[in-house]
């Protein structure tokens, strides 16, 4: 099964109360772990990839040439969809000319006026091609490929305006970050997500930052319209534990243990076990 759009799996999670979680990659081992375990639990999952990791894998079409093949060569049944994340302008039409089949447009650090008619533009290139397409109000927290947010609550009317630009799902900042939450952190604003999906209808919103919100906040997100949690941050410390724990029990040290199939298997399965215990909280298990 070749990739797909986004829409058709968040439209069904919309209406089923439950969300897809988008898994960010950053090279052949995150990429294998996931589709995997999405295939075991058999939930549709989403590939995220920021233009960062993009660019350390070496550009959009090589990122898209190894997707379509490890879903061919692994016999991937379940809905995959490659998303670019956080998108610029130009990065948005590079991944859709590659191949990707889904795109995030992040025009949140624009005026609304800008971010309407980029937006507009580009949901007009993906949809010819059958291509999903995201777009955000109100930035996220933290840092992502040097775009700085502090978590700033997204406007419902300006969610609205974006939303009836025939886009497929939304971005809002409702005091969600990327990266590690810091101890003062005021958690989710639940009455403006609240309000946004009283004006954005049955559109599937999007949760960004979902590495250390707690799991009762995820869920109450869900039932007011989240149907997307990303997922990045806390793969990444699932396996850097793993591997750590590795090499200070000097297992790299023991026989062939320094081979690197060998040295990054632990955090591998680390990543399996971080992307289980996601689609479990989020709903998606056997929704493929």
């Amino acid at each position: 099964m070749g990739l797909v759009s986004a829409k058709e799996m968040l439209d069904k999670a919309k209406a089923g109360h439950y969300a897809v979680g988008q898994f960010n990659i950053n090279n052949l081992e995150w990429t294998k772990s996931i589709l995997l375990t999405a295939e075991e639990l058999k939930s549709p999952v989403i590939l995220g990839v920021s233009e960062g990791a993009a660019k350390y894998m070496t550009g959009y079409t090589t990122v898209s040439a190894m997707v379509n093949a490890m879903v061919d060569s692994l016999g991937i049944t379940v809905p995959v969809a490659l998303h670019l994340d956080h998108g610029s302008y130009e990065g948005a039409k590079a991944a859709l000319a590659a191949g990707f089949s889904s795109i995030m447009f992040d025009g949140s650090h624009y005026g609304i006026e800008e971010n309407i008619e980029k937006t507009k533009e580009i949901v007009a290139l993906c949809h010819e091609k059958g291509v999903s397409v995201e777009a955000e109000v109100g930035s996220i927290g933290g840092e992502e490929d040097g775009v700085i947010g502090k978590g700033e609550v997204a406007d419902p009317k300006e969610c609205k305006m974006i939303a009836d630009l025939g886009i497929d799902f939304l971005a809002a900042g409702i005091g969600n970050i990327h990266g590690k939450y810091p101890d003062n952190w005021e958690g989710l604003d639940f009455d403006a997500l609240d309000a946004i999906q009283q004006e954005t209808g049955t559109m599937p919103l999007v949760l960004h930052g979902g590495t250390g919100i707690p799991e009762d906040m995820v869920k109450k997100a869900i039932t007011l319209g989240v149907s997307k949690v990303n997922v990045n941050t806390e793969c990444q410390l699932y396996f850097q534990e793993a591997t750590r724990k590795y090499i200070e029990e000097g297992k790299d040290l023991q026989g062939k243990g320094y081979d690197p199939r060998k040295l990054l298997a632990p955090g591998a399965a680390a990543i399996q076990q971080c992307v289980k215990e996601k689609m479990e909280l989020f709903g998606s298990v056997g929704k493929a």
